[in-house]
């Protein structure tokens, strides 16, 4: 995978490891670690990396590690993720009689994540003792406490938005969705 711009590889890797230390512990002490992803609008980048977390929890067995996302403001799952999603091989449906609600399923053995656009501190969210994982820089910047956190990790992503409207849209979406995964996939 590529790895975004935002750190040096030496510390991106440092940030990584901080973050699967935390995942090695909770399995090691047979402990539940939430982990809520934050973006400012949590319609990109925070609900793929919420996805790609249940999907690795899952793929290695861990069920002590659960997977959120939220953001500083509240919008819509953008329809270019759920393209991309798609083609990758998820199933993505509406989750009927929720408007703005979808339902992602990865598996026949799992339920599917339920994604839709909410904030940090949503009450479907955990309270506390949790990492708040920061993955843009406009939420790194202006959300800088989240006090019920056990931690808060900036593992920035560049947005994918850039490309909207582009001939490169869907190339942008769908390596945004893979360099994501990849990166969760090698915290596990």
């Amino acid at each position: 995978f590529q790895e975004s711009d935002f750190y040096s590889r030496p510390m991106r890797r440092i940030v990584r490891q901080e973050i699967s230390a935390g995942v090695s512990q909770a399995q090691q002490e047979e402990k539940v670690l939430a982990l809520n992803f934050i973006c400012t609008h949590n319609s990109r980048r925070s609900q793929i990396a919420q996805i790609w977390t249940t999907v690795a929890a899952a793929w290695h067995g861990n069920e002590f590690i659960t997977a959120y996302s939220g953001g500083t403001e509240v919008t819509a799952l953008h329809p270019n993720v759920i393209t991309a999603l798609s083609n990758l091989g998820f199933k993505v449906e509406d989750d009927g009689g929720n408007p703005g609600r979808h339902l992602v399923y990865f598996s026949d053995d799992y339920p599917p994540v339920k994604c839709w656009s909410k904030r940090y501190d949503d009450a479907n969210n955990p309270e506390e003792d949790f990492l708040a994982i920061m993955v843009c820089d406009d939420a790194d910047a202006n959300c800088p406490v989240i006090p019920t956190a056990r931690k808060r990790i900036a593992l920035r992503y560049i947005d994918p938005k850039f490309s909207d409207g582009t001939s490169k849209e869907m190339v942008t979406y769908k390596r945004t969705t893979r360099e994501i995964g990849s990166e969760v996939f090698s915290l596990f």
